[in-house]
């Protein structure tokens, strides 16, 4: 937890946060959900993530009960196929032991304050917030009074409304990640918007991420690159299975090599301190210059400018360390063409 814990408090940690979204694409089943959960922890993710309706506050009942032949192994109506894809409170505690026992976080989306309820029973290391619960006031008043670690996707929300939703928890002093999210499935990459990043980090002065919905995963590492602190992207163990949400996720591999490249990529960008590098320093020593003599210097004379030159290696007097030689006098004679060093003048 303390990578999240680091990321929460606005802190730099070592890595960027990323959770990977198992979300739907489990399918009901604990052990598709398990090797999930597998893939997470091979992939080197930090957290997993699942999520949590209550089927019935979903939609008015004629939404709910109409006809859906999206996913016939599901169910026959929406509201069949949702409850279809629901897992217990015992098995969620399942898949949350699983979870730990692989070294992840274990992240669960409340999509309405039963849900919360039902997660508060189970116990998470952190609370997810879809995007468009960003206007739900009552589920973020209810969320925000519990002051537990609360991440807040904000794709299709105004500025404005993203305002209202970050004072709630302000006012009750909760901890707040924001994700930049462009709902969108997929998100065209002329429309993902990264500038957004640190435009949130501007405006709220909170830890902010990036949850992606593009095919492939290219704006989520430069994500990464533009110092998005928490990255969340949805995965699956194959984009043909059925199901609403593995069309548009990462699979295993992918997932891996997304992994690796945000890992890459944070090593790339560094910390911005300028300094000479281990690795420089061989360079360095090869190629700068330092202090040589143009001519034979004999015994006794002092040394002036004009009888030095600048030459490889740079293991000799640099430039900046000139100052302490010239007005010395040399202690033997030293021969044209030779790298000079302190200890030649007195």
């Amino acid at each position: 937890m303390k990578k999240w814990i680091d990321t929460i408090n606005g802190k730099h940690s070592d890595s960027c946060y990323v959770i990977a979204e198992a979300g739907l694409n489990h399918n009901a089943s604990l052990e598709i959900a398990k090797a999930l959960i597998d893939v997470a922890a091979i992939a080197g993710a930090d957290a997993v993530k699942f999520q949590k309706r209550t089927v019935e506050k979903l939609a008015v009942k004629s939404v709910l009960d109409a006809k859906d032949d999206r996913f016939p192994e599901f169910g026959k109506t929406y509201r069949e196929i949702r409850e279809h894809l629901e897992f217990s409170l015992e098995e969620y505690r399942k898949l949350k032991a699983y979870t730990r026992a692989k070294g992840l976080d274990f992240i669960v989306t409340a999509f309405d304050t039963e849900a919360v309820d039902f997660l508060e029973k189970l116990g998470v290391d952190a609370y997810k917030l879809a995007s468009h619960s960003a206007t739900n006031l009552e589920l973020l008043d209810y969320l925000a009074r519990l002051r537990k670690p609360t991440v807040l996707s904000t794709g299709m929300a105004e500025l404005e409304e993203l305002d209202r939703a970050v004072e709630i928890f302000r006012r009750h002093d909760a901890p707040l990640v924001l994700l930049h999210c462009v709902s969108a499935y997929p998100t065209p990459l002329a429309e993902c918007n990264l500038a957004m990043i640190n435009v949130l980090k501007d405006r709220y002065q909170l830890p902010v991420g990036y949850s992606g919905h593009e095919l492939g995963y290219l704006p989520t590492v430069v994500a990464v690159a533009m110092d998005a602190q928490m990255v969340e992207r949805h995965f699956t163990l194959d984009k043909t299975m059925v199901g609403f949400d593995h069309k548009m996720s990462l699979e295993p591999d992918e997932l891996i090599s997304m992994v690796r490249d945000i890992r890459n990529v944070q090593k790339i960008r560094g910390t911005g301190e300028k300094r000479v590098s281990e690795t420089e320093w061989i360079t360095r020593r090869k190629y700068h210059v330092s202090m040589a003599s143009e001519a034979t210097i004999p015994a006794g004379t002092v040394l002036i400018e004009s009888m030095v030159t600048w030459r490889n290696p740079g293991t000799g007097i640099p430039t900046k360390m000139a100052h302490k030689v010239f007005g010395k006098r040399a202690k033997h004679d030293i021969p044209a063409d030779e790298l000079l060093s302190i200890d030649m003048f007195e």
